[in-house]
């Protein structure tokens, strides 16, 4: 039935596809968006949302639906009319980790959606506290080696982005590691600061002003190259040549939009990606703007499920 409808969405978006691309956007648009206000992710997509209002002169509402770890947004947005006025603001655990995580999310990303184009990414830090006895991620590691089971390291939830960088990282590097989940990053800075926990694996906004007034430390950061709004902290692949855990953001419309209708939107996001004001805005959520072409992030989501899906299974992770 889901490919019937499927189908017929894709039959019915090549009929309307010259009236939609001449006309678009004729009438408000929807963006999904996987969370809940006021978090990062939340940020980032109402920064898109309004940058896309001003340049297609129509109103953009972003539409939280936060739940399932995205499986609600992604199942919603999957079932839309295929004609621009429905577009998805996903990362990459809406894209790829949730369907490793959960075999009956009841979407497919590489089916149900077209990508437009990617946007920015958002690295992990390893963030310590200062007692910690390691300055940098090879004596991080020589740590680990030296005691294993003891050091202790913070997370998020099992299945998360900074739970998953963290797995990633002890696979890399063999190291024995005690896991603490948290259910999000306030709590988990907390007790970090209050010494609690040794180090965490986490996304860093919630612990830059601690890191700026030097009572928490940053080992390093899990993209392959170093984010503007810390400069002078070096990456784990400076020390695990290849090593890369960030998450991706980007948008998706469902599948049959009209084409020219993807073009537009990817024509009006990497406008607003190279705009100084947005990357200075990205930066300052410890993020970097990306820009790319709908065939680039649709390899890309290729890619990263390659990356993720072993990860989850080989730990039998399941959110159902």
């Amino acid at each position: 039935m889901r490919a019937i409808a499927l189908m017929l969405a894709v039959l019915a978006a090549l009929t309307i596809s010259p009236a939609v691309a001449q006309d678009f956007p004729s009438r408000t648009i929807t963006m999904i968006v996987p969370f809940p206000p006021g978090g990062g992710n939340d940020t980032l997509a109402r920064i898109v949302a309004s940058k896309l209002a001003a340049a297609l002169g129509q109103q953009v509402v972003v539409d939280n639906r936060p739940g399932a770890n995205g499986v609600i947004a992604m199942r919603t947005a999957a079932r839309a009319a295929p004609d621009g006025t429905t577009i998805v603001f996903a990362n990459t655990s809406s894209t790829t980790i949730n369907l490793a995580l959960n075999p009956t999310a009841g979407y497919d990303t590489r089916k149900d959606f077209a990508p437009v184009g990617m946007f920015a990414s958002t690295s992990i830090g390893i963030i310590a506290n200062p007692s910690l006895p390691a300055n940098n991620i090879a004596e991080f590691i020589a740590l680990a080696k030296r005691e294993p089971g003891k050091l202790s390291i913070g997370t998020s939830p099992p299945g998360s982005g900074s739970h998953l960088s963290a797995e990633l990282f002890k696979a890399r590097t063999g190291i024995d590691v005690t896991y603490v989940p948290y259910k999000g990053a306030a709590a988990l800075n907390n007790d970090l600061l209050g010494g609690h926990i040794q180090s965490v694996f986490s996304v860093l906004p919630a612990s830059l002003g601690a890191i700026r007034a030097g009572t928490l430390k940053v080992l390093a950061m899990t993209s392959t190259a170093r984010i503007p709004i810390l400069p002078d902290v070096p990456t784990v692949a400076e020390t695990i040549p290849g090593f890369e855990a960030v998450l991706r953001y980007g948008l998706l419309v469902p599948a049959g939009t009209p084409q020219p209708v993807i073009d537009r939107l990817n024509k009006e996001l990497r406008v607003l990606a190279a705009s100084p004001e947005v990357q200075q805005r990205i930066n300052n959520e410890a993020g970097s703007t990306l820009t790319s072409t709908p065939a680039e992030y649709a390899a890309e989501i290729a890619r990263e499920d390659t990356l993720w899906g072993p990860l989850v299974r080989s730990l039998n992770i399941k959110l159902e």
